[in-house]
C-alpha cells in the first residue's frame, strides 16, 4: 500500500517515511500543497497524511482539490488545536486530524483504521447492496449512488451512512456515532458528526433542506429511514 505524507517540516517527514516504510508501507512524500494534488493524481495512492499549513497552497485547499477526483482517506496533521481548524478540514473533505505533536504510534493506528474502513483489505459480505428509493450503496466497492449516479464520498462519510442504511430507524448519539466511526468518544468533538451528516445529506438527498432518509431525532441525535 503506498502512502503519501505532505508537509514542509522535512525532519518530520523523513521520520514518518521511516516509520511506515519499517510496517511494510511504500512512502512518496512532498512538501506543499500542489505537490499534494499533483501527486494524489498522478499516482495510485492508499492514504494521504497531509500537513494544514504550507506554502503555495495549504492543506485546506490542497485537500478540497484532492476530493474533486478523489475519495481516497485524508489525515491533517496541523499544529494547530482549535476546533474551527478541525471543522475547517472535514468541511474540505478530511477523515481524520492528529494535532501536533503527535505519538507516531497514534499515527500509525489512525492509519491502519482509515486503511481497513476504506476497503483496502475489506471482505466480500453477504446483502452488500443496499437501496431505498433514490440513495444506494455497494457495500463491498464502497460506492453511493444517487439516482443511479455515483456520488464521491469520503471514507468517514461512507461509513456514516453505511451504519446508518444497516441499521434503519435506530436512532444513534453524535457521541455513539464519534465512537463507532472515528474511535474516539470526546464531546467536544461532536459537531464533527453534524458536519458530515450534513455533507450527506447534500450529497445523497434530493432536497438537503428536507430530507427524507438522514433524519435528526431532536435532543438525540441521528437516524437513517427507508
Amino acid at each position: 500500500m503506498k502512502i503519501l505524507v505532505v508537509d514542509d517540516e522535512n525532519l518530520l517527514v523523513k521520520g514518518i517515511k521511516f516509520n511506515l516504510e519499517n510496517d511494510g508501507y511504500e512512502v512518496v512524500t512532498g512538501s506543499d500543497g500542489m505537490q499534494a494534488v499533483e501527486k494524489a493524481s498522478n499516482q495510485d495512492i492508499d492514504l494521504i497524511v497531509l500537513d494544514l499549513m504550507m506554502p503555495h497552497l495549504d492543506g485546506l485547499e490542497a485537500c478540497r482539490k484532492i476530493r474533486e477526483f478523489s475519495d481516497v482517506p485524508i489525515i491533517m496533521l496541523t499544529a494547530k488545536a482549535d476546533d474551527m481548524d478541525k471543522l475547517m478540514g472535514f468541511e474540505n473533505g478530511a477523515d481524520d486530524y492528529l494535532t501536533k505533536p503527535f505519538n507516531i504510534l497514534e499515527l500509525k493506528a489512525r492509519i491502519r483504521a482509515l486503511l481497513r474502513r476504506s476497503g483496502t483489505t475489506r471482505r466480500a459480505e453477504p446483502e452488500n447492496r443496499i437501496e431505498c428509493g433514490h440513495i444506494a450503496i455497494d457495500r463491498d466497492a464502497r460506492n453511493a449512488y444517487r439516482a443511479g449516479e455515483l456520488v464521491l464520498l469520503t471514507a468517514k462519510e461512507f461509513d456514516l451512512i453505511e451504519l446508518l442504511m444497516r441499521n434503519p430507524n435506530r436512532v444513534y448519539s453524535r457521541e455513539t456515532l464519534l465512537n463507532a466511526i472515528w474511535g474516539y468518544d470526546n464531546s467536544s468533538d461532536i459537531r464533527t458528526v453534524d458536519v458530515h451528516i450534513r455533507r450527506l445529506r447534500e450529497k445523497l438527498e434530493q432536497n438537503p433542506a428536507e430530507p427524507a432518509h438522514i433524519l435528526t431525532k431532536w435532543g438525540v441525535g441521528y437516524y437513517f429511514t427507508f
